[in-house]
Formats: C-alpha cells, structure tokens, sequence
C-alpha cells in the first residue's frame, strides 16, 4: 500500500494507491481511515479503485453501504478513483450518481478528479 500525502487549496489529503486488496469489508476499510489518519493527519482520502474488492461494486453484497457509513460516521471524506465504463448495472450507475451529487463520497475517473473533488467537498 503507498499512501501519498498531499496538499491541495491547502487542503490536506491523502492518496492510497497499491497493487493489492486493501479494501475488502469494513473493518479494513476502518484500519485504512485510522492508518492514514496517523501518518498524514487527513481525514480526506482519494482511493485507486484498484484496491477496492470487487464486491464492493455488487450492490447487494451491502459492502459498499457498509463501507461508505463507516467513512461518514468517522468523518471521512472519499474519492474512489478508476474506470467504471464495465459496469453495467442500472442500480450501481444510480448509486455512483447519487454519491457524486452528494458531499462526502465520490466515484471519479481520475487520481486528479478525486483530489480536486475533495478540496472543494465543503467541511
């Protein structure tokens, strides 16, 4: 896991990328919030979509949901970044449109887009 701090707009925000699962239930995604909290004091955090498990994208498993209220219950802001275009599910496009409508959560296509999302989220 390589996570990157960075500050943008004077914003601090960390980015977590790697070439393994780091994202597979909610308690790891509980050990990502508290580890980049530790090491870059962020609580705005852009994810490669990469290390996310794939049944975080099957809405019925109810990961995602999981996932995304333990980030807002600890206050966590999230930018999920990657390329979405295989999936073809009605309910999960309405969802990842939801989330970017919102202010806490976002599913962009781009490391830049995530970071730029989360330096205008509002506190």
């Amino acid at each position: 896991m390589k996570i990157e701090h960075v500050k943008n707009g004077g914003v601090d925000i960390a980015v977590v990328s790697g070439d393994e699962i780091i994202i597979a239930d909610t308690r790891s995604a509980l050990d990502l919030v508290m580890t980049v909290r530790y090491e870059t004091g962020a609580d705005r955090i852009a994810i490669d979509k990469k290390v996310i498990c794939g049944d975080f994208f099957i809405l019925s498993t109810g990961i995602a949901g999981e996932i995304l209220q333990k980030f807002i219950n600890y206050h966590v802001k999230a930018a999920v970044y990657g390329d979405y275009s295989r999936y073809t599910s009605k309910p999960l496009k309405d969802f990842l449109y939801e989330s970017n409508r919102g202010n806490d959560i976002f599913f962009v296509s781009t490391r830049e887009e995530a970071v730029e999302r989360l330096t205008q989220a509002r506190s």
